[in-house]
């Protein structure tokens, strides 16, 4: 009994082991794919900063310290600054100047800009008639400029008023000279208003707030709605309005009367609008030289002919004293056309409402 239970045994051992000759042999485990090595990063690059040992920047840091701005805090801040191609690249080329009338018209006389500023204009009107009549500038000239400037203050600039100011003083020989003092300017009001100087940012050329005042202007004026030593051109409309009013009302807006009419030219004429914008011609010179206004001011009323081309025929137009006002605000005569017809359809608009 013991020996077959042996000799069985042994029977199942040896098929085990003859079953196991022809076995697959175990599977390895597939190898894992290599792993990609992770991307270098890119190098960290310092921004480029002024070159404080330049000959023009070592000179201009004495001027501003002779006009009051601190030595030390002036070096420290160009020392921060960043000079940016960018700021350059858009000074060369504002709408203004590569655009026609008519293109620049269509961008600034929108339904939804005309309705804002309506809507701003019925939101403070108590205040803006205040400051109409303190300033003797209509309210919708003081709500056109604000819709042409920023849109209302909704766009006021994504650049670093320091770096602005720097790049167009120290790397934009047309106008070093103008930027230079207008940065001496920032550097002034950034202690007057107790703002730190690097927290500020503005258009491309520097301007600021709501109302795009160069530091300059800001300086100069720049009004409290309320009379107040504190100024804000970002978030106080009392402000902001009163600003604007002192602007024109300072440079010689004459309340009630006219800004800009259309004139006609004669067939088979031709005329040459002069090219600074300046009260050189009257109305009786412009009559003589076949063009057709329709106005009842005197002949010798000073007057400027402007150009104002449309898509498909060249048009023209005269401007009075406070066009020229607005030419101060900024010098293109398509923004200052864009300001006056923005003003007068936002009359229309609140006009048109009121009456309903």
């Amino acid at each position: 009994m013991h020996l077959k239970h042996n000799l069985l045994t042994a029977w199942i051992v040896l098929v085990a082991l003859l079953a196991g000759a022809h076995a697959e042999p175990p599977t390895a485990p597939a190898p894992a794919p290599p792993t990609e090595s992770p991307a270098p990063s890119p190098p960290i690059t310092e921004p480029s900063r002024f070159d404080l040992n330049r000959a023009d920047i070592r000179a201009y840091i004495d001027q501003a310290v002779a006009q009051g701005v601190d030595r030390q805090q002036l070096v420290s801040l160009l020392g921060v600054a960043e000079p940016q191609q960018k700021i350059i690249d858009a000074m060369t080329r504002p709408a203004e100047k590569t655009l026609q009338w008519w293109e620049y018209r269509a961008r600034m006389l929108t339904s939804l800009r005309i309705e804002a500023g309506a809507a701003l204009w019925r939101e403070h009107k108590e205040l803006l008639d205040r400051i109409a009549i303190e300033y003797q500038v209509a309210p919708e000239y003081l709500i056109a400029v604000l819709g042409v400037e920023t849109q209302y203050g909704r766009i006021t600039g994504r650049y670093r008023v320091l770096d602005a100011l720097a790049t167009l003083g120290f790397d934009y020989p047309a106008r070093s000279s103008y930027f230079q003092g207008e940065l001496t300017q920032y550097l002034l009001l950034a202690r007057e208003a107790g703002f730190d100087p690097l927290s500020i940012r503005g258009s491309y050329a520097g301007a600021m707030g709501a109302l795009q005042f160069m530091p300059s202007s800001y300086r100069k004026f720049a009004v409290s709605g309320r009379h107040a030593s504190h100024r804000d051109l970002w978030g106080d409309w009392g402000d902001i309005f009163a600003s604007t009013a002192n602007y024109l009302h300072q440079y010689g807006w004459q309340y009630g009367a006219p800004v800009l009419a259309d004139a006609q030219l004669a067939p088979n004429q031709a005329v040459t609008p002069a090219e600074h914008m300046a009260l050189t011609e009257t109305i009786g010179s412009l009559r003589a030289r076949a063009l057709t206004i329709p106005t009842t001011l005197p002949d010798d009323t000073p007057a400027m002919l402007i150009a104002a081309p449309a898509q498909d025929a060249m048009n023209y137009r005269v401007g009075f004293q406070n066009f020229y006002v607005i030419t101060r605000y900024n010098s293109s005569p398509l923004y200052a056309m864009a300001v006056y017809d923005l003003a007068q359809a936002i009359k229309d608009q609140v006009t048109r409402e009121a009456a309903m």
